[in-house]
């Protein structure tokens, strides 16, 4: 679908790096529109204090926008602009929105919950479980994951979503068309069919080391919240943290032990007024309150599924409206210590609760 003009203006004025989104808007403010900046003669340009560089950039910029778009189609992309009634309303009140985004499938309904999960690279074992039960149990809750398909935290965050069957979206620190780290690819594929992958930066764009800060404001911008899970001091989540603080947006951190480099980011959030996060259920509370009966509806259909065969029989003979002890002993068919021993182990994984006078019920989901 052909862009309208004015993303095509916005699109021009998003391929001159020397321009940030702040000045950017500030001279759209001055001109009246994108494509009023774009057609300004140099004096005009010059009065409002760009430099001779830009000016030229500037008289290229509706020719370079014009290839780019057939760089997006190629790459099966399309073009977000400021102008659009699509673009993320959360995005548009942090300090330095994208004039544009490149999207490869979907970015959801506008008020959909998301959260970006976020940590180390080189991630422990502990690290990445963490990350993948976080993940598993926020999208199976209707909570879109957002993070940046690095390897460690961020690939097992999307990784866990997308086996939850959830969406996730990946924001890229390279150009659309392209995959970072390389071998991410089957990743990113799966991440666009079940979510999108987000990108500001031009067709073509490297992995260049000052586009992963950058891109950190969109992660923290598209979510109401932050969860940084692993981290040493000088770990760029500890950016995309910072930017969320300054979004007004809430920041989470995982515990991890004292003296760890890469639990120091973590500990040092929590110190400073960080949420301490030991479950999908401690985020879900403080900002979606509302979605606590699905995660626990999820939980216990889940742990119904890992039944065994007594314990099944067990549970179907306690009813919907619940059962004296002997009574599901007798419905049951099965010997006093056994079906005692499996009302315990129900009793402990949260499946049932027992009540006054030895009477035993399902425990709501």
């Amino acid at each position: 679908m052909p862009l309208d003009d004015a993303a095509l203006a916005w699109l021009a004025l998003a391929l001159v790096p020397e321009l940030l989104p702040r000045r950017t808007f500030a001279l759209v403010e001055r001109f009246g529109t994108p494509r009023a900046v774009l057609e300004a003669p140099a004096g005009a340009l010059a009065a409002a204090d760009v430099p001779p560089a830009v000016v030229a950039s500037l008289g290229t910029a509706a020719g370079r926008a014009r290839a780019e778009t057939l760089k997006l189609a190629r790459a099966g992309a399309t073009l977000v602009a400021w102008s659009d009634g699509a673009y993320p309303p959360a995005l548009r009140h942090i300090a330095q929105p994208p004039l544009v985004l490149a999207v490869r499938g979907s970015l959801g309904e506008p008020d959909e919950p998301a959260i970006a999960i976020v940590g180390a690279r080189r991630a422990s074992e502990y690290g990445r479980h963490m990350a993948a039960e976080l993940a598993r149990q926020l999208a199976q809750a209707g909570v879109t994951v957002v993070s940046g398909l690095a390897a460690g935290v961020d690939a097992a965050a999307h990784h866990a979503a997308l086996a939850a069957g959830g969406r996730t979206v990946a924001v890229l620190g390279t150009g659309i068309d392209r995959v970072y780290p390389k071998w991410h690819r089957e990743l990113a594929r799966a991440v666009a069919g079940q979510g999108a992958l987000v990108s500001e930066f031009p067709c073509g764009s490297p992995p260049l080391q000052f586009h992963f800060p950058r891109r950190n404001r969109i992660i923290s911008g598209l979510t109401r919240g932050t969860i940084v899970v692993e981290a040493a001091d000088d770990s760029g989540s500890l950016i995309t943290a910072r930017h969320a603080l300054e979004q007004d947006r809430q920041v989470f951190a995982v515990p991890g032990p004292v003296g760890v480099p890469a639990h120091h980011g973590p500990n040092r959030l929590i110190q400073q007024g960080a949420k301490l996060v030991l479950s999908a259920r401690d985020v879900i509370e403080e900002l979606w309150p509302e979605l606590l009966p699905r995660l626990a509806a999820r939980r216990a259909a889940a742990a119904e599924a890992a039944l065994s065969a007594p314990e099944r029989q067990i549970l179907a003979a306690i009813g919907p409206e619940g059962r004296h002890v002997d009574d599901v002993i007798r419905q049951a068919a099965v010997p006093p210590g056994a079906a005692l021993e499996t009302l315990l182990a129900l009793e402990l994984r949260g499946l049932v609760c027992q009540l006054p006078g030895k009477r035993f019920c399902r425990r709501a989901a």
